[in-house]
């Protein structure tokens, strides 16, 4: 991937050295029954979450308390803001400043304006407005705030532990990862996570709320495909190997994966966030067609 003349975002948070007002918990695994502690999730989940579970599924709970700290934005300690000059913040700052550069395109053409989102980095554990979370949680997307909580060590874990992608093309799927986070601050702006939530409240089952946040988590799969669409056009920034391993990827986080590896079996109704082949298939919806009208997931007509 080639990301030297990406704009460096300002837009950074940066609490690796102080964990910031970090606490010990994490969020549990939404839909489907898992701990944090189950050494195999550990990294696979952490993208498979995505996003903060209280919005998205009615009655989640975080594994260090209830509800409340949800909705109880926490005081910020002291920490650093800008692009960080180490070459794993540049690389973050970079990918952060693309997407930025173009969902702001993307928004003024159909006449709208793009707010970009802040991202905060972490080591250990943080504590932000949707509450405290741990590494173990993985990248994920706190719409009370509009922040994208990372912390990069899940990055050495999809190279190293898990085999989500091999030698640089692991940048390219480092990249995607950010950018689906991105998608869901995008799906905030469009009010499409309120219009999912409302949902899933009347939906009246488990099994139907979790069909509804299948198709919100495919859907930041297809605008992360978006990102990369028009990334590749301006800055010619795929390279060979990228998209095999953004794919390779997204197979490792598909549900029907983590259920076999976890579980020993795949229960289709558990799904929350889309299988192997889901996640793959949307991606490459938006890689190829470039426009948010092609991520509509939610169509009465759509076949996942």
């Amino acid at each position: 991937m080639r990301w030297d003349d990406f704009r460096r975002s300002d837009n950074i948070e940066d609490d690796r050295d102080g964990g910031g007002d970090g606490f010990g918990g994490g969020f549990g695994i939404p839909g489907g029954g898992l701990g944090i502690g189950t050494v195999v999730v550990l990294g696979l989940v952490g993208w498979a979450l995505g996003i903060d579970p209280s919005v998205l599924i009615s009655g989640a709970e975080m594994v260090s308390g209830g509800r409340s700290q949800y909705e109880q934005p926490s005081q910020p300690s002291a920490r650093r803001t800008g692009a960080p000059k180490d070459q794993m913040g540049d690389f973050v700052a970079a990918v952060l400043g693309n997407t930025e550069d173009t969902w702001i395109a993307i928004f003024k053409d159909s006449g709208q304006q793009y707010r970009a989102p802040r991202l905060r980095l972490f080591a250990g554990s943080v504590q932000g407005a949707c509450g405290a979370a741990s590494s173990a949680s993985g990248p994920f997307y706190c719409p009370t705030d509009k922040r994208i909580y990372l912390d990069t060590s899940f990055f050495r874990d999809m190279r190293v532990r898990f085999k989500g992608c091999t030698g640089k093309a692991c940048e390219f799927a480092e990249a995607y990862v950010i950018a689906h986070e991105v998608g869901h601050h995008v799906q905030n702006l469009l009010g499409i996570l309120q219009k999912s939530r409302s949902a899933q409240e009347a939906a009246g089952s488990k099994v139907a709320a979790n069909r509804i946040q299948v198709r919100v988590e495919l859907q930041a799969d297809c605008f992360g495909g978006i990102w990369a669409h028009h990334s590749n056009q301006r800055w010619k920034s795929i390279e060979p190997g990228d998209v095999e391993a953004a794919l390779q990827t997204a197979a490792a986080i598909g549900d029907d994966r983590i259920q076999k590896q976890t579980r020993g079996t795949v229960v289709p109704d558990a799904f929350t966030h889309g299988s192997s082949a889901q996640r793959q298939r949307w991606f490459t919806v938006g890689l190829k067609e470039g426009k948010v009208s092609a991520c509509n997931t939610f169509a009465a007509a759509t076949q996942l």
